[in-house]
């Protein structure tokens, strides 16, 4: 029996998230049935994360146990064969007995793209939010170190029966960056809540427009009130960037 872990990517226009559901086709679906294809069952499987529908990664763990005897290199390549071509897989490697890829994850890397032009990127349209105001980079930047740090982020979370416990979570960095008409929103932290980096940018963008006074950002933090922070942006611009183990 091997512990192996499994990188690949995604392009979540077509897909409804990571989870099995019943009426949508999602990542973990197509997944397990390239790996049908393969190995003729369908074992456990471990993801680094939940993604809601529309989201993309450009890295995303999973790991299983396995008996068969296909070499990794080899089940890299059958699997590529199987998925759909907004899927692939770009490594797969042994781990330890004890590595899960949700429960040894350190950490994670997200994106958020904006095509900030008037006119619309038809090349990025379902992969990345069409924002048409000004935008101050610098600006939004330098608001965004309010979010550095350990938090309570309740404010930043969409409330569902999927957050329970203790909302503090520690953010490493968060830059905002623009390279022509493509303004980047990247955030690392040792975790995030659902819809924490979508109502992040979804506020700064409001703080752009001047819907919430700049310098605001600590205040609403220590709110702890979902209704004090911004709406959420879609989730078109957003990628799972980078898993830390």
């Amino acid at each position: 029996m091997r512990n192996i872990l499994l990188t690949l990517a995604y392009c979540g226009k077509n897909l409804h998230g990571w989870q099995i559901q019943s009426n949508a086709v999602t990542v973990q679906e197509v997944f397990q049935d390239a790996l049908f294809q393969i190995i003729g069952e369908r074992p456990d499987i471990k993801g680094c994360s939940r993604t809601d529908s529309g989201v993309h990664a450009n890295m995303y763990c999973v790991s299983l146990k396995l008996r068969h005897p296909i070499t990794n290199d080899h089940l890299m390549l059958a699997m590529n064969r199987y998925l759909p071509d907004d899927v692939a897989v770009f490594g797969v490697v042994d781990v330890p007995d004890d590595f899960h890829a949700r429960y040894s994850c350190k950490g994670k890397e997200y994106v958020y793209k904006v095509w900030n032009s008037r006119v619309r990127n038809p090349f990025l349209n379902g992969l990345a939010l069409h924002y048409r105001y000004d935008m101050d980079v610098d600006m939004l930047n330098r608001e965004a170190q309010a979010f550095v740090g350990s938090h309570d982020f309740t404010s930043f979370c969409t409330l569902d029966k999927r957050e329970k416990g203790d909302f503090t979570r520690t953010v490493q960095y968060f830059r905002v960056e623009r390279e022509g008409d493509l303004v980047t929103f990247t955030v690392a932290a040792d975790g995030f809540l659902y819809n924490m980096v979508r109502i992040m940018v979804g506020t700064l963008l409001a703080i752009g427009q001047g819907r919430i006074p700049q310098g605001a950002l600590p205040e609403i933090i220590a709110a702890e009130d979902r209704g004090r922070a911004g709406g959420t942006a879609p989730a078109c611009g957003l990628y799972l960037n980078k898993v830390f183990y």
